[in-house]
């Protein structure tokens, strides 16, 4: 007659698929870790560090409402390329400015290429 063990499994294969399971859970249910950091001397706060977390899939993310890496230019190229365009034509107004100062001067916009 055997007794079960109450040791736990050794990490090998079976292990590896437990992972990939909680990790796909984590991904589409998603996870958030919150804390505050407060550092006081003598009741004066001197420090307050707030610490969110959120780890979830980007479709998850998005049903959440978050999805600030398409407005990132650092991190979308349709956001950069929106930012190019914006300073643009802020440049091309402020360069149209300036050429109504000086009189006698043909603006960019009307000389030959």
């Amino acid at each position: 007659m055997s007794v079960p063990s109450r040791m736990p499994e050794p990490y090998g294969q079976s292990s590896g698929a437990n992972l990939a399971d909680i990790l796909e859970r984590v991904l589409d249910k998603g996870i958030v870790i919150a804390g505050d950091i407060r550092i006081n001397l003598l009741d004066i706060e001197l420090l307050t560090i707030k610490l969110r977390l959120i780890v979830a899939s980007v479709d998850k993310a998005k049903e959440m409402g978050i999805d600030w890496w398409e407005d990132d230019p650092a991190l979308s190229t349709r956001a950069r390329r929106d930012q190019l365009t914006r300073e643009n034509a802020e440049l091309r107004e402020r360069l149209a400015r300036l050429e109504e100062l000086q009189p006698g001067r043909t603006p960019v916009s009307e000389e030959a290429p």
